[in-house]
């Protein structure tokens, strides 16, 4: 178990009550010992405990109605009986009834050590499973352009950290991803990742998402809650849109970042957690401090390690890839249809081209978006066309155009042996939609190698 976790300990012998008491406790619990079954009931009844150990024999109540009790308040904690009769058949009936595990007396240290080990480990596994953690992460991040790359690479880098990292960049750009990838590619990657959006969430409500609540702390509170900062204890709390929120929360977010520790709405036990921060935005959060709407010494704990995220109209090669990615199977895009889905300022980022294209997909009658089906759905919510690149031009304004020849190993006669390298790593990544790992299988080198060649390759590094 988690330090400062409450234990509800119920056992009539009271030498056998005072050593486990001072056990637990010195194992880093908070503990409520009472002498019989019914005063566990009661007391279950009055406080909400993250774990139940009881002796199986007692007086008014036994063990096994200690255990409905429990169980019935909440299925999910765990409960240990303890006896001195540790014969099977009562370890069966017990484990029969609901019980976590079964200790006979007496009971010894590290069989108790071990036991709030596994304890720990199930709650936790429970509490991520039931927050569905890998939905968070679900999909690939598809990086063709120059761009996105540099992005995906320093993201990588600051990855093995602890550092804060704020992502910056505009509504649907895809900064959620790149958080992930953060997680994905650190330490913590086996632990929850975890995310809220601070815009989405009343601030009434967002004290309590946050950081949790005990039972009866408001209305509507019927039993304890876990809040994200407890649900991703270890891991990764991706908090999006952090600039919206107001300056009391900014002040209770700057002491979790600060301390690593926070109480529960409604309650008073302080409880501490070991969470990496990645945070986003897409307000110009010093503008928002000029203006004294946002916390400075906030602003500095977020923005240990910035990384803005381009918008889609800044990075054209990213538009083809992804709508391939997005696309249903089977579908593609006639070259009319590529060059109306190139040529738009995608205002509303990746998350605007994904809807156009599943639209594409839907009203596509075979498997081919031609291009008055593109030019219809794109062009009247893309905005304006983005301005062509200019392009090298030869005599007059005619641009130079390269054909292939027709023995393309002919064709790389002359030319050093670093440029042709770096021309096959960059178009096979392009080829392969900014995935990484289906390049370097491609390539037939490792996906590290591939990351250094790229470090190497890219203009101005990172």
């Amino acid at each position: 178990m988690s330090a400062r976790d409450l234990v509800l300990l119920a056992d009539d012998e009271p030498l056998s009550r005072e050593f486990l008491q001072e056990a637990l406790q010195s194992f880093g619990c908070e503990v409520r010992a009472v002498a019989d079954g019914a005063a566990a009931i009661e007391a279950l009844g009055a406080q909400a405990f993250d774990l139940v150990i009881t002796d199986l024999r007692m007086p008014r109540q036994d063990g096994m109605a200690v255990l409905a009790a429990a169980k019935k308040a909440d299925a999910s904690r765990p409960v240990v009986l303890v006896t001195a009769h540790g014969t099977m058949h009562t370890a069966v009936t017990a484990m029969r009834q609901g019980a976590d595990d079964v200790l006979e007396k007496p009971v010894g240290l590290e069989d108790l050590e071990l036991l709030l080990t596994r304890m720990r480990e199930r709650r936790r596994l429970l509490r991520e499973n039931g927050y569905l953690r890998r939905e968070a992460a679900a999909g690939e991040l598809v990086a063709a352009s120059i761009a996105m790359q540099q992005v995906v690479l320093l993201a990588e880098r600051v990855a093995p950290s602890t550092a804060t990292v704020l992502i910056h960049g505009e509504t649907g750009t895809g900064k959620e991803r790149i958080a992930a990838l953060i997680h994905a590619a650190s330490d913590r990657a086996d632990k929850p990742f975890v995310k809220l959006n601070c815009a989405a969430i009343p601030e009434a409500l967002l004290e309590s998402e946050l950081f949790g609540h005990e039972a009866g702390a408001f209305t509507g509170a019927k039993g304890r809650r876990e809040g994200r900062f407890e649900l991703a204890d270890g891991g990764t709390l991706f908090l999006d849109e952090v600039g919206e929120t107001s300056p009391a929360m900014q002040a209770k977010l700057l002491r979790v970042l600060q301390e690593g520790e926070f109480e529960r709405v409604g309650g008073n036990r302080t409880i501490k957690v070991d969470v990496r921060v990645v945070a986003a935005t897409n307000r110009d959060l010093r503008r928002e401090v000029d203006a004294g709407r946002f916390r400075t010494d906030l602003l500095y704990r977020l923005d240990v390690v910035p990384i803005t995220v381009p918008p889609l109209r800044e990075r054209p090669d990213d538009v083809l890839p992804l709508a391939r990615h997005f696309a249903r199977p089977g579908l593609c895009f006639a070259p009319e249809a590529e060059t109306a889905l190139r040529s738009a300022r995608w205002p509303g980022n990746v998350r605007e081209l994904q809807n156009v294209v599943q639209r594409l997909g839907i009203l596509c009658a075979g498997d081919v978006v031609d291009g008055e089906l593109a030019r219809a759905h794109v062009a009247p919510g893309a905005g304006q066309p983005v301005a062509a690149a200019a392009s090298p031009t030869a005599q007059g304004d005619e641009p130079i155009v390269t054909l292939m020849a027709r023995d393309p190993v002919g064709a790389l006669v002359g030319k050093k042996l670093g440029d042709v390298e770096r021309e096959m790593v960059l178009r096979t990544l392009e080829h392969c939609g900014g995935n990484r790992t289906r390049t370097a299988e491609m390539l037939g080198i490792g996906v590290r190698t591939l990351f250094n060649r790229l470090q190497e390759m890219l203009p101005g590094g990172l």
